[in-house]
């Protein structure tokens, strides 16, 4: 099939598809497979090291298929930066060859208004930049889209050709079009296109430092010694969203000292008392800071169902655009596991599995379980729910007490928790229960104390806000989980037959982590988010005296998975442990990407080295 029977192929069908079931159709897969792979060939031809991906959805079909081409000198990702890109309209009418902006993260960066200037620089720059390009046109695009995300696309286009379906052009006019358009793309790299926005914080090297990172998990395990700052950092992170220097006012930010009498999920949340005779309810700081996260999306325009029943399960919806301006709401449960943390964290660590999210392209629907279930609040007698209300910022009267009470207190969206941990005779150790549903951090690994930096740091963490995809499935196309899933596959036959062996939510974690860093099949950066995924979902549940780490005459387990990373993360294992091969998501310098050794190869061998010298070993410090 040539590339002018492919396109038109896709023309013909796609409005007949995109009424069909999405998981698995033709369609689909034609695109992303043989479509993608005649211009994939094209691309190979310019420069192997740009990078392409084609979409059609994620779950479900999108508004407006598309297939993009990135030089990462440029982008890496197609929220920020210029890239070609293949748009088809979403009525089947025509397909569009342009060079396109990324708005997204501009204007989550910068406000509509001056996203919306800076991209008129930037385009007027490029056209007067780009004569070769200078008989293709520059007017809006018309996609025909129906969706805010679609009608985007619309606005952002900087030059573009457009091929009606009635009249596709043979392959040489299509591969030569690409040709000149790829060449164009590749002088746009030297050009100093980013100063002509007028916003010295879109600079190349800052752009990336700006970005935030949307959170796999909304929960957290910062383990480290005493001192090192986890509960701070969890203070700076609130105040990072909320852009101010200081959180100590601020409404997304709460600290709550865990004691070590907890024992139930009361202590947390709060419990029914009848001291006065008749049933109240007595919250907690932390039930009071989960209202106030539900209060924040109401603010940003998010919607609670009708109360027809009509959308039973759904406790929230709205669009991407209003989810950009919620704050993420940071809850810091300091010292967490000075008590049994599967004691009183109990119902927080079986619901947040039940959090689920899903996509119309740029519209959501957010639905959970209730941490604080509506019979409990309906068995209250009128005058303690009105006062109950009141404590939690409400009234009866308000939208959101009338939803609670049909629906519960479920989790919010927004909410992030943030364990900070220290493991020393005091406290107590996590199961793998616990271990599986947070994110690890070894706060000493990814946020190291420089005391040389002490006083003038030129070093930042990088801001983190809360998830948006609940399922891989939705988040990642299977042919860009293809490489992670077998990666998966290698560590699980090491850990095979062990306690420590990973089951189906790993690997829909470790497919979201892909997703949240936007790592490609062939890039480093992909095995450097493995290399973070084994720092915080594989090692930590390793733990054993020689005898449980021994496999039969196969060598200890530490030593074979050792073996097996050495292949799979080849790009960034390095011949010196100590030498820098990746870069740190986590934290940026000032003027530059930070660039780090191997984080789960200097792990692996301080264990080994603990195994051999006392008998046992574990992840924690």
């Amino acid at each position: 099939m040539t590339l002018k029977q492919a396109i038109e192929h896709i023309l013909e069908n796609w409005t007949s598809a995109n009424k069909e079931v999405f998981t698995n159709h033709p369609l689909a897969l034609f695109f992303r497979n043989e479509f993608h792979s005649k211009i994939r060939t094209v691309v190979d031809s310019n420069s192997s090291a740009w990078m392409t991906k084609a979409s059609v959805g994620a779950g479900n079909w999108a508004n407006v298929p598309w297939l993009s081409i990135l030089n990462p000198k440029i982008t890496e990702t197609t929220e920020d930066g210029i890239y070609p890109v293949y748009l088809f309209c979403a009525d089947g009418s025509g397909v569009y060859l342009s060079l396109i902006q990324g708005v997204t993260q501009p204007t989550r960066e910068l406000g509509k208004v001056k996203a919306t200037e800076r991209a008129k620089s930037i385009k007027s720059y490029i056209i007067q930049n780009t004569q070769e390009l200078s008989s293709w046109d520059s007017a809006q695009i018309e996609l025909k889209a129906t969706t805010p995300l679609g009608k985007s696309y619309e606005t952002a286009s900087i030059r573009a050709k457009f091929y009606p379906a009635t009249n596709i052009p043979e392959d040489a006019i299509l591969i030569q079009d690409l040709n000149n358009l790829l060449a164009a793309y590749q002088r746009i790299e030297k050009l100093p296109w980013r100063q002509a926005g007028n916003e010295e914080t879109m600079m190349p090297e800052q752009s990336q430092k700006l970005r935030n990172i949307k959170l796999p998990k909304p929960f957290l395990l910062l383990a480290g010694i005493s001192g090192t700052g986890k509960s701070r950092f969890v203070r700076q992170q609130a105040a990072k969203a909320a852009k101010v220097g200081s959180s100590r006012d601020r409404e997304n930010y709460e600290l709550v000292a865990v004691r070590p009498d907890w024992h139930e999920p009361s202590d947390l949340l709060g419990y029914v008392s009848r001291l006065s005779g008749t049933a109240e309810y007595v919250a907690t700081p932390v039930l009071r800071f989960i209202v106030k996260a539900w209060q924040e999306l109401l603010d940003k325009g998010c919607t609670l169902p009708d109360e027809n029943g009509t959308l039973d399960d759904v406790l929230l919806t709205g669009t991407s655009e209003q989810l950009d301006a919620v704050l993420p709401y940071w809850l810091c449960l300091d010292e967490m596991n000075l008590a049994p943390v599967e004691q009183y964290f109990a119902d927080y660590l079986a619901l947040i599995e039940t959090r689920e999210w899903s996509w119309d392209d740029d519209n959501f629907e957010y639905s959970c379980g209730a941490l604080l279930a509506a019979d409990t609040l309906n068995a209250l007698e009128a005058e303690a729910q009105q006062k109950l209300a009141v404590e939690l910022g409400l009234t009866v009267e308000h939208l959101l007490w009338q939803h609670f009470l049909q629906h519960g207190i479920a989790i919010p969206p927004n909410l992030i928790v943030a364990g900070t941990v220290n493991m020393d005779e005091t406290t107590h150790g996590f199961s793998r229960k616990v271990i599986d549903r947070a994110m690890s951090f070894d706060f000493g690994e990814f946020f190291p104390n420089d005391f040389d930096d002490f006083y003038t740091s030129s070093i930042s963490q990088v801001p983190l806000t809360f998830p948006r995809y609940s399922s891989g499935k939705e988040a990642l196309d299977d042919t860009d989980a293809k490489a992670s899933i077998e990666f998966l596959q290698a560590i699980n036959a090491v850990l095979k037959n062990t306690p420590f062996e990973l089951a189906y939510r790993a690997l829909n974690e470790l497919l979201l982590a892909v997703h949240c860093h936007g790592a490609s099949d062939n890039d480093a950066d992909l095995q450097a988010v493995w290399d973070d995924f084994l720092m915080q979902k594989v090692l930590p549940r390793i733990e054993g005296d020689a005898d449980k780490l021994q496999q039969d005459d196969q060598g200890d387990l530490l030593s074979r998975l050792q073996a097996v990373l050495e292949t799979r993360l080849d790009r960034i294992w390095g011949n010196d442990p100590e030498s820098p091969t990746r870069t740190d998501f986590y934290r940026t310098r000032k003027d530059s990407q930070i660039k780090i050794p191997c984080r789960s190869r200097q792990k692996i061998r301080w264990m080994r080295e603990r195994l051999e010298s006392s008998g046992f070993t574990s992840f924690w410090p």
